[in-house]
């Protein structure tokens, strides 16, 4: 209500007219109570599924081409929420994709992957590090084309990130790529773009991860 309503007098009252309780236009047969309590019983369900269901997308432009993300809030919400930070203050603006590795180029290591990372923020302007989402509790596997933070520790993540070209289950809670074996934190997926993806991969040398130029990541934005 916002108070500006007319107020009735009682001869408005009176002069409406009434319908007796025993009248049939006020009787609602109990089939039709019944179907429309399914009703609503159904909608609830479908609203309260889509919620479960809901996604975020994000498009990363590059200086190669555009890749589109799709994002879990529901089932990595922490990490979901620090990326979209990043994202809606622009931090990753201007960034870039700076390492590539591949399965020529990781001579020291007896577990390899293929990833490219990115996202690397100015260090006077990153956010606090946030809790790890381990992969055994949001069920996010590093599959092809996953999203995941990049970390040093365990609760270490701030604002870098990988993609990953085809499976990497070494890098799942349980995985060896890391000692700690608490995996990464995984939180969406590539929907469009994996060429892009592929493109950046390719420009790493042989004997190094890092690459010159760097890709320049122009923008992230979220898709609405």
């Amino acid at each position: 209500m916002n108070g500006n309503g007319k107020k009735t007098d009682s001869a408005d009252l009176q002069s409406v007219p009434t319908l007796s309780p025993q009248s049939d236009q006020n009787k609602t047969h109990p089939k039709t109570m019944k179907k429309i309590s399914l009703t609503l019983i159904l909608l609830f369900f479908t609203i309260t599924n889509s919620s479960a269901q809901k996604k975020e997308t994000c498009i990363i432009k590059t200086s190669l081409g555009d890749i589109t993300v799709e994002l879990y809030p529901k089932k990595a919400p922490i990490t979901v929420a620090n990326f979209l930070k990043y994202v809606d203050t622009h931090l990753y603006d201007n960034t870039s994709f700076f390492r590539s590795v591949t399965l020529n180029n990781q001579q020291k290591d007896s577990i390899k992957i293929e990833v490219i990372q990115g996202g690397e923020v100015d260090s006077t302007k990153i956010y606090a590090a946030i809790p790890l989402e381990r992969t055994s509790k949001t069920g996010i596997l590093h599959k092809d084309g996953v999203i995941s933070m990049a970390r040093d520790t365990p609760d270490s993540a701030t604002c870098s990130f990988f993609i990953c070209i085809n499976d990497q289950p070494s890098l799942d809670f349980g995985g060896k790529r890391n000692k700690d074996g608490q995996g990464f934190a995984a939180f969406g997926k590539v929907t469009k773009g994996m060429e892009v993806v592929k493109k950046i991969q390719l420009l790493a040398p042989v004997n190094d991860q890092y690459f010159k130029p760097e890709v320049l990541i122009l923008s992230i934005t979220r898709e609405y």
